[in-house]
């Protein structure tokens, strides 16, 4: 504990405003969640395609990336699948404090987890559930994870072996049986371009 006593915080000069105004927008994290498999990749990516696009400044963190790299030696273990999240959150608060617009794509099985994450990034927080029936996701799976986790290969498996917990009150909800991928990207870009606009 005596170690943290040498740890200052510092404040600069140029503070994430000014970086939001010489950006044109302001910053957000576009926190996409969902099962394996429901097309929180593919959404990102049109996404962020969209935003571009339009001038934004954007950047993407993907699961599998971040675990092999940052989080390299983590395991799947409840603890670490924990720290995983509570890594990714303080570095989507740092690409936030850069003035960016950041979508992450995870899992994010438990409400408490997202929650703790719209206490660390407040407002920029916009979370999108990616609704998609674990059928389908399934279906999708070309990685063969889900089998695998049907013959306990790999455990705790969101969906097989692990729960998970809908986001009750998500800013966003994608309906994939329900909207086409269009339709979805479309409704994803007019939400995020209302709150990232700058009101003079």
């Amino acid at each position: 504990m005596k170690e943290k006593l040498h740890i200052v915080a510092h404040s600069y000069k140029i503070t994430r405003n000014d970086r939001e105004r010489a950006n044109g927008h302001k910053a957000a994290c576009i926190w996409f969640t969902g099962l394996s498999g429901a097309g929180k990749s593919t959404l990102a990516n049109l996404v962020e395609q969209g935003l571009f696009k339009e001038g934004i400044k954007t950047y993407t963190l993907d699961g599998d990336n971040i675990r092999n790299g940052l989080n390299k030696g983590l395991t799947f273990t409840e603890r670490d699948r924990t720290e995983n999240l509570r890594r990714i959150g303080e570095v989507a608060k740092l690409m936030c404090d850069s003035g960016t617009v950041l979508l992450a794509t995870f899992i994010t099985p438990f409400e408490q987890e997202r929650h703790s994450l719209r206490a660390l990034l407040g407002e920029m927080f916009i979370e999108v559930f990616v609704d998609t029936p674990i059928e389908i996701c399934e279906q999708r799976d070309v990685k063969g994870l889900y089998k695998k986790a049907r013959t306990g290969e790999i455990s705790n498996f969101t969906g097989v072996s692990s729960p998970f917990e809908p986001p009750v009150c998500p800013d966003i909800y994608v309906e994939t049986t329900n909207q086409t991928l269009e339709q979805s990207v479309n409704l994803i870009l007019a939400n995020v371009l209302s709150k990232i606009k700058l009101v003079n």
